[in-house]
């Protein structure tokens, strides 16, 4: 969620516990309300190395993706809910430098289609799938995923795990369980705040449901460990899920017998200190190599 208007929904559907000061998006980017309106379909760039565009997927729906820089494995970021490709502005230059890194609007956002709701993790990863396919963007790959966007990109290695030479999940909680009538009501897909229309709760628990071991692969869960001050603040039922927000995310390192965990000591890890997801995509990229 920006860092503008940073909801309710953004607090709960994220589980930052701290996104009620805007952790969930690039610090230097507009709100999401300021967003320009996407723009007409245009074709993409037909190399991967230079791809910045809209390309189509399920006929006619365009989705914008933008690639740089060259090499291999090929960086996937999936940012965080309701953030577009501007989200990885603090990573996106340094990791094109070293090899070839891509990002792209999901529905709904910047400037790709709307696609009506409610978009599960089986919408969303198809979503994914499409890109990758009408952006010919070569693999294997590794790939990012911050708070929402980790689940997705799960989901995408659960399903394509010969395609994954690294993973890099940051901040992506365990689901949000028996939620409390405020917060399912917060996170309906149909939700007026909802911009993605999508199903929060229930994509959580599908790709927590899913996790299964992606293969040898280098990979690596950034972790909050929040202060005795965030922990008291937010909806009912975060406070129970802040205190074991490291011990939760471990559920994710079964992915992988390489899996590490980090753990941030903070309340927002791309404000407070994004040069640490940068040196840990790099660090997977190497292994990976």
């Amino acid at each position: 969620m920006n860092s503008n208007s940073a909801t309710a929904l953004a607090a709960v559907v994220t589980l930052t516990f701290a996104s009620l000061s805007g952790c969930g998006s690039d610090p230097s980017t507009p709100s999401e309300a300021q967003r320009p309106a996407p723009r007409a379909s245009t074709p993409a760039a037909s190399t991967p190395a230079g791809l910045d565009g809209v390309v189509k997927i399920d006929g006619d729906r365009g989705l914008y993706v933008r690639c740089t820089g060259t090499g291999s494995p090929t960086v996937i970021m999936e940012a965080g809910d309701e953030s577009t490709t501007d989200y990885y502005g603090f990573a996106e230059e340094t990791l094109a430098n070293v090899t070839r890194t891509c990002v792209y609007d999901r529905a709904n956002l910047g400037q790709s289609d709307p696609d009506p709701g409610p978009r599960g993790l089986v919408e969303l990863v198809g979503d994914l799938e499409g890109v990758i396919e009408a952006a010919k963007i070569p693999g294997p790959y590794v790939m990012v995923g911050s708070y929402g966007g980790g689940y997705i990109v799960a989901g995408y290695a659960s399903e394509h795990p010969e395609q994954i030479a690294g993973m890099v999940l940051v901040e992506a909680t365990a689901p949000f369980l028996n939620a409390p009538p405020l917060v399912v009501e917060l996170t309906r897909w149909d939700h007026p705040d909802n911009v993605e229309q999508r199903d929060f709760l229930q994509v959580e628990k599908d790709a927590w449901a899913a996790r299964r071991r992606i293969g040898d692969i280098p990979m690596t869960v950034i972790s909050t460990k929040y202060p005795p001050e965030a922990i008291k603040q937010g909806l009912p039922g975060e406070a129970s899920l802040k205190r074991t927000n490291v011990q939760s995310q471990r559920g994710w390192l079964l992915l992988s017998p390489r899996a590490d965990q980090v753990v941030f000591r903070g309340s927002a890890v791309e404000h407070e200190d994004p040069d640490l997801i940068v040196e840990q995509i790099l660090a997977v990229v190497e292994a990976a190599r």
